[in-house]
């Protein structure tokens, strides 16, 4: 059987045609060896790395072998010396039969780069055969009448020898009658004729028995025997002829058995017993021919299968025996015509067990092909399948590469089965197959890709430290390592971002921890990139975006912004007894920091020292009358509001008003006792809201002042339509724009005028005036549209 070389995974280049042309020219003239047969196996035959040139360590690195046709493999090659020897013994008669002389073609095979040598071994033939009769016993029947000089014909011996070794001469035992002559045929081969040199008489000796013995010519000879009878017969002097001395015929190799190949015929001019013929084979050129004839018809037949591979030719002589003892003979030619039997033979000599892939045009396979058959029958053809990047390309004779057509690619295909077709051309065509199975190896040509470009990752603040919040995935369309991911976090492009002291992220697995605990209030939200590697050699990357909101949690109270609530002198609030329902009488102004209904504030009276005199708007904290004031309401008031956010839980403050009611400004403002005794420590905040008291009322009084001038210049002309009128214009003198102030939505317009008709001077104070709306729809309007958020102004 083929030895076959171990295989190696390194990668193995196709060598282009133009060079495997050059190293075909360049391996065209064989190196021939010459050792007799049947020598020992193990034997030395040659160096094959000094007759060919190469360095003894060269066959090793270029993964030299040797090549037969055929299963068997009689040769060994050591790599390491360049020696060949015999695997077996070779027996030349086996190998070659009678043809001379005998040649066994090989071929040393080097894969790295590909390169082949055509080597022959000529076989010399020993003598290992003695000759060898195929009848043990050959009868002659001679009449008594023929004369001395007379030649009788007489089978060859076989010897399966050639050369000297063969058959050389024939000798007779001793006798006073006989000689054997040896005679030289136009093949080479010798034969005997028996010579009379004396006259028979059948009265005398009616028989005489003899032995033939063949001789080679080897050292020493070798001999075979054979039993020669003679028997004397009565005179019969016509012998049989054949009507041709030579037929030819054809044959089928497929034939069945006992179908007809030729018939002779041969005629006899005696009659009787003398006239009648029988033909039989009188030589042949195989020791085990595979005709018979018929005795009495003269037809020849097959008697056992025919191999065209084995024997294309036959000649056989064909002997006609009248029964007066007279023969004559004929030779018959038969040709073995070729039959398509025998299917194309394929040998690998090399297989890839994989390729990398993106790699440019790869040896994957090395193979020979061969087929027995003749002609058209022996023609062939290989073939692969359409469907795949693979090419079939000649190299030496009938060595054929298999080689990518193209760079492979793993990801979109990660094996092969090519099936190589080997076809003759013969009818019907014989076809051989031969599976290869390839296995692409990955390259790293295939960066990581994220499963979204970016990430939106969620976390409420005043989390706990190492607190998982989401995770960021990658995969990777390599194999192996190549498709092993690392994760890793990217520098921001802020560099203000603590990102370090952030997150974290897991490396194997991409999950994502904040590192502390984040508040909103400082850091509502931030981004940064995160990266996935792979293994590859080299490492492809990616990257992907990820954006963390903070969530908002109710972790702050709301915060009092006016009144102000800082241990000073507190606010009073001044209040005129003739103020009426829903009179503005000041206005809590909060905030929070969270965000959301965290902010949404809401406010609420807790506790009044009048209950239901005032009342706090829910919504924007304004504190308003909530009914007619009289005179039997106490001076002085002390209002508790709660402040409170829509948070869960819900966290709130508190704040203390004091509402001072008074007849009108022009009355001084006396201090609540409780406040009195701290006057003298009064902080600077204070003196300026007493400062900014002071010019508010002044102001005030200036305008009422200037009023009730405007007015009284006017009675006269407009003492008819009687009362206080509004006169249009943007500003009126007696009118006060407080639009702006606070947190307010609206504008609000206040008069300030004297009634008519009436003996007290009453003022109407700060009364707002909204055109074409009653006061109540005014007060509810207003309530409506006034907001409240972390935005804010002081009244």
């Amino acid at each position: 059987m083929e030895t076959t070389l171990a295989e190696t995974p390194q990668k193995r280049q196709v060598v282009f045609l133009v060079i495997l042309l050059c190293l075909w020219e360049a391996g065209s003239e064989a190196i021939r060896y010459s050792m007799p047969e049947e020598t020992e196996s193990g034997s030395f035959v040659g160096n094959l790395a000094k007759d060919l040139g190469l360095r003894v360590g060269e066959l090793a690195t270029r993964g030299a072998r040797i090549h037969y046709r055929g299963n068997k493999q009689p040769f060994q090659l050591d790599i390491k010396t360049g020696d060949l020897l015999l695997y077996e013994k070779l027996d030349r008669e086996v190998l070659c039969g009678a043809t001379d002389p005998c040649i066994l073609q090989f071929q040393l095979l080097l894969e790295k780069p590909v390169q082949f040598f055509q080597a022959d071994l000529q076989l010399t033939d020993i003598n290992d055969h003695s000759p060898e009769f195929l009848d043990r016993e050959m009868l002659l029947k001679i009449p008594e009448n023929v004369q001395p000089g007379t030649v009788f014909p007489l089978k060859t011996a076989q010897d399966l020898d050639i050369g000297s070794n063969t058959v050389q001469n024939y000798s007779i035992s001793p006798n006073p009658h006989f000689h054997v002559v040896t005679h030289h045929r136009g093949d080479g081969r010798k034969y005997p004729e028996l010579v009379l040199d004396k006259a028979l008489d059948r009265e005398e000796q009616p028989e005489l028995s003899l032995t033939l013995t063949a001789l080679d010519g080897g050292a020493p000879p070798r001999s075979g025997t054979t039993a020669l009878r003679i028997e004397v017969l009565d005179v019969n002097d016509n012998a049989p002829e054949f009507l041709q001395s030579l037929y030819e015929a054809q044959v089928l190799e497929n034939s069945p058995l006992n179908s007809l190949v030729v018939t002779v015929a041969a005629r006899d001019l005696d009659a009787g017993t003398y006239g009648n013929v029988a033909y039989s084979v009188f030589q042949g050129d195989e020791v085990t021919q595979p005709f018979v004839i018929d005795e009495i018809t003269g037809e020849i037949r097959l008697k056992r299968a025919l191999d065209f591979e084995t024997t294309q030719y036959y000649n056989v002589e064909i002997a006609a025996t009248d029964g007066g003892g007279l023969s004559g003979k004929c030779s018959v030619a038969i040709q073995v015509l070729d039959v398509n039997d025998n299917a194309p033979e394929l040998t690998l000599s090399k297989v890839a067990s994989s390729t990398p892939e993106n790699s440019p045009e790869t040896v994957v396979a090395v193979f020979s092909v061969s087929d027995p058959d003749s002609g058209d029958n022996g023609r062939m053809v290989c073939s692969i399948q359409d469907d795949i990047p693979f090419l079939l390309k000649p190299t030496f004779k009938n060595f054929y590469t298999l080689v990518t057509e193209r760079p492979l690619d793993r990801e979109s295909r990660a094996e092969y089965n090519v099936t190589i077709t080997v076809t003759d051309l013969g009818t019907p065509r014989l076809k051989t197959q031969h599976n290869i199975t390839l296995l692409v190896s990955d390259v790293n040509d295939n960066a990581p890709a994220f499963t979204q470009t970016s990430y939106t990752l969620f976390l409420r603040e005043n989390n706990s430290p190492a607190l998982h919040i989401g995770s960021v995935s990658a995969t990777d369309r390599d194999a192996g390592a190549n498709a092993q991911l690392t994760y890793s976090l990217l520098p921001p492009h802020d560099p203000q971002l603590p990102l370090a002291s952030l997150v974290s992220i897991n490396a194997d697995n991409g999950h994502l921890f904040a590192l502390r605990a984040l508040d909103f209030e400082a850091l509502q939200a931030f981004e940064f990139r995160v990266g996935a590697t792979d293994r590859g050699s080299p490492a492809l990357s990616s990257q992907a975006l990820v954006r963390v909101q903070v969530l908002d949690a109710n972790d702050n109270a709301p915060f009092v912004l006016y009144p102000l609530q800082n241990g000073s002198a507190p606010c009073t609030e001044l209040v005129p007894r003739a103020a009426e329902p829903g009179y503005l009488v000041s206005k809590v102004v909060a905030v929070d920091a969270d965000s959301g209904q965290n902010a949404w504030l809401s406010f609420q009276l807790l506790k009044a020292t009048e209950p239901g005199l005032f009342g706090v708007w829910a919504h924007n904290g304004e504190v308003r009358t909530a009914r007619l004031l009289s005179e039997r309401d106490a001076a002085k008031h002390r209002l508790l509001v709660l402040v409170k956010d829509n948070g869960e839980p819900a966290l709130s403050a508190s704040v203390t008003l004091h509402v001072l009611l008074v007849d009108g400004f022009s009355q001084p403002y006396l201090p609540l006792p409780e406040v009195a005794a701290d006057q003298a420590q009064a902080d600077p905040l204070t003196v300026y809201l007493v400062i900014a008291l002071a010019s508010v009322s002044s102001l005030f009084l200036f305008s009422v002042l200037a009023f009730i001038a405007v007015r009284l210049c006017r009675r006269s002309r407009a003492a008819w339509a009687g009362g206080c009128s509004v006169p249009e214009g943007h500003f009126p003198g007696h009118l006060v724009d407080v639009s702006g102030t606070g947190t307010l939505s609206q504008s609000y317009q206040y008069e300030v005028c004297l009634t008519g008709g009436s003996g007290s001077n009453e003022f109407k104070f700060l009364k707002p005036i909204i055109p074409n709306l009653p006061p109540q729809g005014a007060i509810k309007e207003i309530e409506g549209n006034t907001t409240f958020g972390n935005n804010f102004g002081f009244i």
